[in-house]
């Protein structure tokens, strides 16, 4: 494909960045060959001109699609290169929060510096028994493939995992291991998957330390073999270690500490087991105190040395032996703090009496002197002798380091060897997985010995991944017949001779080492002279000639060459050795049991002692011995190295991958720089180099169909779908090198399934926007259809409308017009007649009045006129004379300066002619001027003085018309004079009268202010009056508001709190009976577990199981351990019996049962102690109780006083008869009148008869009077008690009549003989005393009835007096009636009526409640009365039954033997009983329980037939009173229903049809207990068919506990057959087709979600859940049984689905959400076809409705977080966020969920108190519970067939 394909306009692209090292980018213009730059702009919009490469004009990378990114397989990626792998991996950590990431086979693990909830048991049992590409990536995967390889191909498996130091390995191991200990379990039982999960706190302890990377950071690497059985089961574990971190016993940087176990022991020096060590504070020593960090922030060092000491317990290493390795390490810390000063500059010496080295040699028990001296000196061996030199400072003090390192390594070693012992078992080993916690490549500034080492490691574990990587490519493209090429990948081969070949670095090491004077820098040379100029993977550092540099395959590392020759040494002092085996400490001697003669490669030999030596010859015969007497560091890592890869080879290598996703231990932080060097370092971008080196994008066929038909038209659709891919992918890509066709897949080569994404993604667009414009064009043709015929049909109305009103409008104005015409002509004549008359008024004054102001103005202003005229004449004539003097002055002056001004410019002016011109020209002019303005002013004067003459003539007429008017005036003048004086009288009396008006006026207004003033006060207080009674209505109002919202808050509160307490008590008791149920599957658990146990234990010891025995019980049968009487001998017989066997055995499993059994018998005595409380707290009630008495009703003590004189007048008749016998006997006595036939014995047996019919009722009548007499009593003392549950006590009276003499007991001997139902033989009557038993019985009875007769008349005295304080309290009660109608009648009528009708409801609701206590009191007195019943006959048959037999009558023989009298009884029809002999119980059980076939019962029988049958057997046992047959019954039909379950458990009939017939037997057993709560429903002849002589209830109990096991039994059934449809059917079957479409996904390959032949799909689901729902029905299952079966599968449906949904990222789509939607509606739709709606079920889908929502709704706005909130309800929180973490939209017009808005989420609910899990528990199972269901089948109507070959039994 060209790259101006791809690389065109909004393609996007990867930039190298020197921040984030890749940076994003998009193309602004398309590229054309030959460009040499790139047009792109930054995310941040900014735009730069990237400048390609001219020598290789390599193009950037290019991005993948947004649908791509963040998969869970990064060879799913389209383009496979480092900044995709880079990006893809920063999304998942940072966007998604996911930390595991798969790469092909490499699960890459980035280190979250968080806890997280995704290792529980629960992830763990979601992850077992899962395909590795199932779920998304996690460690428990990578171990299940693990495990799955081992057990399917029987092949070892290897999980390899690597990493830097603080990425996460040992935590990833850890994992690993925990979960094969689950999912595996143990084979002895013996707890070995406890142990090897043990091994890790001992191993963390001694081999792990904080650095400035990691806080818990392993510094040796391990290996551990985990065995398994050929069961696969763990049996043992073995361990092997690598190159620890001696160096850090003595030192430690800063921020860095020693190992933990160092610092546990000195955060526990205060414990007194520590004393003797003599520790303190870490601070006081120096191997502790280096680093300046002493603490690890949230590690309690204390509690971690309990775990480690624990651990070591686990492991068998005793409290002597863990004493002593503390004492070692105590040891260690005082060697540190030993100080050595110089002597001189070439000796040192240890200052005497050390304290340090005191208390270390009193650890190790060696000598002060010995040790002190060895520290200081050292032995040097020449040719012939060997001497004793002293040593300085420096060389002391590292050698005292070197023995600490020493000591510790050969601790270390000593605690691994133990823990591999514990380990170990006798067990013979099947197959095993190794899990390699190993050190990643390393580099730091200053790389030394140990980092030499590590990445060597690295090397060849890189070289083996590679091989393993290139394998399983060759290997699957073999498989799918691809046309293999060789594909050059790196092989790091020349760097591995480069290190371990011959003449090699390490060879070069070791032979420097051998040299006597070998050094660092003769060995840095060696390396220069071999390899500087051969090997281009070694080079020189420029700078340096004690350094060299190895190309590895990660990175060049610069090696200083400091130190290697002694690290690789590794010498420590001889002589310290020596002294150190001659130790009085055995531990310490054990270390060093297998410490060679000599201690360094050198060949010196060990001296003899501790003295000095100036001279000794060596020994020949050893020297040869000490120059092998150790291999070095490097030899014995590169052979230990070498065998560990021999077992990885060995085996299938799984990879882990652990990245540091930072330098500063920040949670989900992540570094791209740390990130690519890591990557690179580990081989994941190898992988990927790999992969895209050929094909690495692979789908099968029917996913390149599903995903791809969109780009197909209808007529290259074929029916094979693989030719229609070959054919449509030719047509689509035309390089047939870019696609391989495999048998069942097509390989694409990198970047093709994104240009397919492309051409899919354009398709879909482009038919998005024809399928929108469609739309949109219907839709806006439709709306403006819509809207033409609104507008019109709203014209068309408003047009009509506006018509009318116009017409209306037009009437109404001509109307107005005229109305207003006349109108305002009448308006407008009214107003001209008064303004008309007004006027002429107005006129007439005003004229007058003008007419005075007129003439008076005319003489002031004559008077003026001539008085202005004289004044103005003088002023004008002043200012004339002194303006015209002014203005001549004036005039002169400015003539003058005129005329000088003239005169000097004419004489200038008069020397030119042109002068003379003008002047003469001008003068013309202005003469001119001046003629014409002289004409001008003749005329005006002219038109003057003709003006002048016409105003003399006009003034002279006017002068003339004025003196007339002025006579006319004066005499006008005289007339007003004359009304003047009338005017001023007028005036006076007018002043009058206004005076008097103005009184009269203040007058009024002072009767006007009073009546103001009182007017306003009277409304003030009108108003104010008024204001108060609103105020108070108001006042009265809001009471009553407030009243009726107490009432019903307290209502509310009282109702919701009622309800909070039943909801309270509904959780607890389920709780409780969960408990109790799955108490009862841990016994039943540990049960079959012990039956296993004793036949293997038969089976290996060959001694067979001993009989059967059992001893007579002397219990009763209703005692609670009787069902498991016969297994409880057994068990302990077979104990006795194999108890030499066991001895020799595990005892593991004896301890644990011990212990469970522990536990049970404490919760059994506090269950018992707090049923005692509960007992003593009832009688202590009782008796407060008893002190008062209550009211009895009167008709029942009439009715109880006439049955006491009838049974006194029927006593009196009695003593009659027997004295008419006596006396018949005595008179015929001597004529042998006792013959047969004689009258007297007519008369006998007459009286005999009715003796015996009177006796049978009266003795009922007598029974019945008792019960009404203790109910009586029990009403009256128990009237207010409120109880909960049902009591066992009995009365104190009734025990104490119990307990009296023969009274009681002889009254029920002749009460049982008088009831036989046979008639008397007549022969034998009179033979051997009968009568005069007869006769004792009868006195008895008597004597019997008056004692009662007498209970009752102190009964009747009693209620007599509390009949009268009853009549006391009704009249208190009347009084305080009385009171209160008074107060009533105070009240208003409102009110009254009001109060009247509270207090009447008060009375009311008071009576109800007592009748209802009253009524719950009875029913209880019979409950107990009945069982008192039971027991007091049962118990009165025992003590009676022997003292019967010893009676003898006064005048019979002592030896003659006694008859009883012989009544038979009369035969009766079929009573619903069926009879067995004794010993045929065991066929009836093995006819009807072990051979019966459901399938026939079910089909042919009525429903519930065994458990019928076995009842009516029960019912005759019971019958006849025999108890062992009661008990021998009910545990046999037990015991064989537990056994064909455990035979037949997996069979979900058999289970069900077991289950029914168990709940139909038990029902039974309360239908017919004679329980009245049970009998009510009964008709009256079930009820004569019930039980008479035994209490069941117990056993009751153990049924209905038999009965939980078999559900129990019977969901596992269920769940085994639903579970593996589950998430085939809900999640990955595509219901609606077309709806969703497969994504592209990596070498981890998911299941399709594309259903194949044979996959289970929801329509599987419904017909399983169908035929479950059949077969229950069939089998005559309860329906509230089938209601909780069916809420169980639905909850185990939505669980499954929901937790897989929480684990697979592939699954959260829209689309999918709508499948599940889909799906969840028809699982309703299945309810409500069954009716079973209501039974719970749906709500139990609710978890997964609200999933299916969230993936729906819109994840944007705050409102939508807001919505979310308020909607998912039933999800936790970390449910949603993970769903809204985990959302991945299928096509690109879906959009990704922000980080910002899920954080809001985050926020909003963070107030949520729930459990932070985040799976559903999918074993939960709900409590199940046994409602009642009576039978109506009559059991006398049901017939036995033959098919059930039962003939044996007998119908009664």
């Amino acid at each position: 494909m060209a790259a101006s394909e791809l690389y065109t306009k909004c393609a996007r692209v990867w930039i190298p960045d020197v921040e984030e090292v890749w940076k994003s980018a998009e193309l602004t213009k398309d590229y054309k060959n030959g460009d040499a730059s790139l047009q792109l702009m930054l995310e941040d919009g900014t735009s730069i001109e990237h400048k390609l490469d001219p020598k290789t004009k390599n193009l950037p990378y290019l991005r993948n699609p947004d649908i791509l990114v963040g998969e869970n397989d990064l060879t799913a990626l389209s383009y496979l290169h480092e900044p995709a792998v880079l990006h893809n991996l920063k999304v998942r950590f940072i966007d998604s929060k996911l930390i595991y990431t798969y790469c092909g086979i490499v699960l890459v693990a980035i280190n979250p510096y968080e806890t997280l909830p995704i290792y529980g048991s629960d992830i763990i049992n979601a992850y077992s028994g899962q395909n590795m590409g199932d779920m998304d990536p996690h460690i428990f995967a990578v171990a299940e493939e693990a495990y799955k390889q081992m057990a399917r191909d029987e092949r070892n498996q290897s999980i390899i995992v690597s990493g830097e130091s603080g990425a996460g390995k040992t935590v990833s191991a850890k994992y690993a291991m925990r979960y094969f200990a689950t999912v595996s379990g143990s084979a002895s039982e013996a707890n070995v998957e406890e142990k090897v999960l043990a091994s890790n706190p001992i191993m963390e302890a001694i081999g792990n330390a904080k650095t400035t990377r990691n806080d818990n950071s392993s510094r040796f690497g391990k290996y551990i073999e985990i065995g398994f059985d050929t069961r696969f089961r763990i049996i043992g574990a073995n361990m092997r270690t690598y190159l620890l971190e001696k160096s850090r016993v003595v030192f430690q940087a800063d921020e860095e500490r020693n190992y933990h176990i160092f610092y546990q022991l000195c955060a526990s020096s205060h414990l007194p087991e520590f004393k003797n060590l003599k520790l303190s504070s870490a601070n006081d020593f120096l191997y502790t105190r280096q680093g300046r960090s002493p603490v690890i922030d949230g590690v309690d060092d204390t509690k971690e040395l309990c775990s480690t000491r624990n651990a070591f317990s686990l492991l068998g290493i005793n409290e002597s032996y863990q004493k002593g390795l503390f004492q070692v390490l105590a040891a260690i810390l005082h060697l540190g703090n030993v100080e050595i000063k110089d002597r001189d500059s070439d000796s040192s010496v240890i200052p005497p009496n050390n304290r340090h080295l005191t208390a270390f040699c009193e650890l190790v028990g060696v000598t002060y002197q010995d040790m002190s001296q060895w520290l200081c000196h050292r032995k040097l061996k020449t040719a012939t002798e060997t001497y004793i030199k002293t040593l300085p400072r420096l060389q002391a003090t590292n050698a005292r380091d070197a023995l600490s390192k020493h000591i510790y390594a050969k601790l270390f070693n000593w605690i691994v060897e133990h823990v591999n012992k514990a380990l170990i078992t006798n067990v013979k080993q099947h197959s095993f997985i190794g899990v390699l916690d190993i050190y990643g490549f390393e580099t730091f500034e200053i790389n030394s010995f140990e980092q030499f080492c590590i990445n060597y490691a690295n090397e060849k574990l890189q070289q083996q991944f590679n091989m393993h990587v290139f394998k399983l490519e060759q290997e699957e493209y073999m498989k799918e017949q691809i046309p293999w090429t060789l594909i050059d990948f790196y092989d790091n081969q020349p760097c591995i001779n480069l290190i371990e070949a011959k003449m090699g670095i390490l060879d070069l090491l070791d032979e420097e080492c051998r040299m006597p004077r070998g050094s660092d820098d003769s060995w840095a040379q060696k390396l220069y002279n071999t390899h500087l100029k051969t090997c281009s993977l070694f080079e020189k550092p420029r700078m340096s000639n004690r350094a060299f540099i190895i190309q590895h395959f990660a990175d060049k590392v610069e090696y200083q060459c400091d130190g290697f020759l002694a690290k690789n040494k590794d010498t420590v002092n001889e002589e310290q050795i020596n002294v150190l085996k001659a130790s009085k400490f055995d531990l310490l001697v054990e270390l060093f049991q297998d410490e060679e003669k000599a201690t360094s490669p050198t060949g010196q030999v060990p001296g003899t002692g501790g003295r000095t030596r100036l001279s000794i010859k060596p020994d020949k015969s050893r020297d040869t011995s000490s120059r092998e007497h150790k291999k070095t560091v490097g030899c014995q890592f590169r052979n230990s190295l070498q065998m560990l890869m021999d077992t990885l080879n060995a085996t299938t290598p799984h990879y882990v991958r652990c990245i540091k996703p930072n330098d500063f231990k920040l949670a989900f932080s992540f570094d791209p720089k740390r990130a690519v060097q890591q990557l690179r370092a580990c081989g994941v971008l190898e992988t990927i180099r790999i992969s895209a080196a050929g094909f690495p994008s692979r789908w099968t066929y029917q996913e390149f169909f599903s995903r791809y038909r969109v780009l197909m038209k209808q007529k290259d659709v074929l029916p094979d779908k693989k030719l229609t891919c070959r054919n449509v992918l030719e047509k689509l890509v035309q390089d047939q090198d870019k696609y391989q066709f495999g048998k069942t897949k097509i390989f694409f080569r990198a970047g093709q399934v994104a240009y397919l994404e492309k051409l899919r993604a354009d398709k879909l667009r482009a038919a998005c926007i024809r399928i929108q414009k469609t739309i949109r064009c219907w839709l806006a043709r439709k709306k403006y259809l819509r809207k033409r015929s609104a507008a019109i049909t709203i014209q068309r109305f408003t047009r009509g409308y506006q018509a009318r009103c116009l017409a209306k409008f037009l009437r109404r104005t001509q109307a107005a017009t005229i109305i207003q015409k006349y109108q305002r002509m009448y308006v407008e004549r009214k107003r001209y007649r008064q303004k008309q008359a007004a006027a002429l008024a107005m006129q007439t004054i005003l004229r007058a009045y003008m007419a005075r102001q007129k003439y008076q103005a005319l003489l002031r202003e004559h008077k003026a006129v001539i008085i202005q005229k004289h004044i103005r004449g003088w002023l004008a004539r002043c200012w004339y004379k002194r303006s015209l003097v002014s203005l001549v002055y004036l005039q002169c002056c400015f003539r003058r300066m005129k005329a000088r001004r003239e005169l000097k410019k004419l004489k200038i002016e008069a020397r030119s002619v042109e002068h003379f011109k003008k002047l003469n020209k001008g003068m013309e002019n202005k003469i001119m001027q001046l003629q014409r303005k002289i004409d001008e002013q003749h005329k005006d004067n002219k038109l003057t003085n003709e003006r002048l003459i016409g105003l003399e003539t006009s003034y002279t007429a006017e002068s003339e018309r004025m003196r007339g008017e002025l006579n006319r005036l004066r005499g006008v003048e005289e007339d007003a004079k004359n009304k003047g004086n009338q005017v001023n009288s007028l005036l006076e009396e007018l002043e009058k009268l206004r005076k008097e008006l103005s009184a009269t006026q203040q007058e009024k207004k002072t009767i006007e202010d009073w009546a103001q003033t009182y007017r306003d006060e009277m409304e003030k207080m009108v108003a104010e009056l008024k204001e108060q009674n609103g105020s108070l209505k108001k006042d009265k109002d809001d009471l009553n508001r407030l009243i009726q919202e107490q009432s019903q808050q307290m209502t509310e509160k009282m109702a919701r709190s009622i309800a909070e307490e039943t909801q309270q008590l509904e959780t607890d008791l389920n709780e409780e009976r969960s408990r109790y149920q799955n108490l009862l599957t841990e016994h039943l658990r540990l049960e079959e577990k012990y039956d296993d146990l004793k036949e293997e234990m038969a089976l290996s010891s060959n001694v067979s199981k001993p009989g059967h025995r059992r001893t007579d019980s002397t219990h009763s049968s209703n005692e609670s351990e009787y069902t498991y009487n016969s297994e409880y001998a057994e068990l302990e017989e077979g104990s006795r019996a194999t108890e030499d066997v066991t001895r020799g055995m595990d005892t593991s499993l004896t301890l644990k049962l011990q212990k469970r059994l522990t536990e049970l018998e404490q919760e059994k005595q506090s269950l018992r102690n707090e049923l005692e409380n509960k007992e003593e707290q009832f009688q202590r009630a009782r008796a407060r109780d008893d002190a008062e008495f209550k009211k009895a009703r009167g008709a029942e003590l009439e009715y109880e006083s006439l049955k006491r004189q009838e049974l006194e007048s029927e006593n009196k008749k009695l003593k009659h008869n027997l004295a008419e016998m006596r006396q018949s006997l005595l008179g015929h006595a001597a004529t042998g009148a006792g013959a047969p036939g004689s009258p007297a014995y007519k008369v006998l047996l007459d009286q005999l008869n009715a003796s015996c019919e009177e006796l049978e009722v009266r003795k009922e009548e007598v029974l019945i009077l008792r019960s009404q007499l203790v109910s009586q009593k029990e009403a009256m003392q128990h009237k207010d008690e409120k109880e909960t549950m049902t009591e066992t006590s009995v009365y104190v009276e009734d025990v104490s009549k119990l307990k009296d003499a023969d009274e009681l007991k002889q009254a029920y001997i002749g009460l049982k003989d008088t009831n036989r139902s046979a008639a008397p033989d007549f022969h034998k009557l009179n033979e051997d005393g009968e009568l005069w038993l007869v006769n004792q019985g009868l006195k008895e009875t008597i004597r019997l009835l008056e004692h009662q007769l007498q209970t009752q008349r102190r009964s009747y005295d009693n209620e007599v007096e509390a009949l009268r304080g009853e009549l006391q309290n009704v009249k208190e009660e009347n009084n305080r009636q009385q009171q209160l109608l008074a107060q009533n009648l105070q009240l208003p009528p409102e009110a009254r009526i009001e109060a009247s009708l509270q207090h009447e409801i008060t009375r009311l609701t008071n009576e109800n409640l007592d009748l209802m206590e009253q009524l719950e009191k009875q029913d209880r007195t019979i409950r107990k009365l009945k069982k008192q019943l039971k027991v007091y006959s049962k118990r009165i048959g025992e003590m009676g039954a022997g003292q019967t037999e010893g009676q003898t009558s006064p005048g019979q023989m002592v030896d003659e033997p006694i008859h009883p009298v012989n009544i038979p009884r009369r035969e009766k029809d079929f009573q619903g009983m069926l009879e067995y002999k004794k010993e045929d119980e065991l066929k009836l059980v093995k006819n009807l329980i072990l051979e019966l076939k459901p399938r026939g019962v079910a089909v042919n029988l009525i429903p519930g037939l065994p458990a019928y049958i076995l009842f009516m057997c029960l019912r005759h046992a019971d019958y006849v009173n025999d108890d062992q047959k009661v008990r021998t019954l009910l545990t046999s039909t037990i015991n064989s229903i537990k056994k064909i379950l455990k035979k037949r458990g997996n069979d979900f009939e058999t289970v069900s049809f077991w289950l029914s017939n168990t709940c139909r037997f038990l029902h039974c057993l309360k239908q017919y207990s004679g329980d009245e709560a049970f009998m009510k429903h009964n008709s009256s002849r079930q009820n004569e068919h019930s039980l008479s002589n035994f209490d069941l209830a117990e056993y009751r109990q153990v049924i209905s506990d038999l009965a939980i096991q078999i559900y129990q039994q019977l969901i596992k059934c269920m769940e085994n057959i639903l579970q593996p449809m589950i998430v085939s059917g809900m999640l990955e079957h595509e219901t609606i087709q077309g709806v969703s479409g497969v994504k592209p996904t990596g070498l981890r390959k998911r299941t399709s979600s594309i259903a194949d032949e044979g996959t289970d799909t929801l329509d599987s689901i419904l017909r399983q859940l169908s035929a479950f729902h059949s077969t229950m029905c069939q089998h005559g299952t309860d329906p509230e049984l089938i209601k909780q079966v069916v809420k169980q599968q639905f909850y185990i449906i939505g669980a499954v689905t929901l937790n897989n949904l929480l684990l697979r990222k592939d699954m959260c789509s829209w689309s999918k959400g709508m499948q599940i939607r889909y799906n969840v509606s028809q699982l309703e739709e299945w309810l409500r076809d069954k009716g079973l709606m209501t039974c719970g079920a749906k709500e139990t889908l609710e978890p997964l409705i609200q999933a299916a929502q969230l993936l729906q709704v819109k994840k944007k706005t705050d409102e939508d977080a807001e919505a979310i909130c308020s909607m998912c309800q039933a999800l936790t929180t970390a449910q949603i966020v993970k769903v809204l973490n985990l959302y991945t939209p299928v096509n690109e017009f879906e959009e990704r969920v922000s980080v910002a808005f899920i954080r809001t989420i985050q926020t909003r609910l963070r107030d949520r108190c729930e459990s932070p899990q985040l799976l559903m528990d999918t074993k939960m199972i709900y409590p199940v519970t046994f409602p009642f269901n009576p039978s109506s089948l009559a059991l006398e109507t049901i017939q036995i067939p033959g098919s059930l070959n039962l003939g044996f039994l007998t119908r009664v």
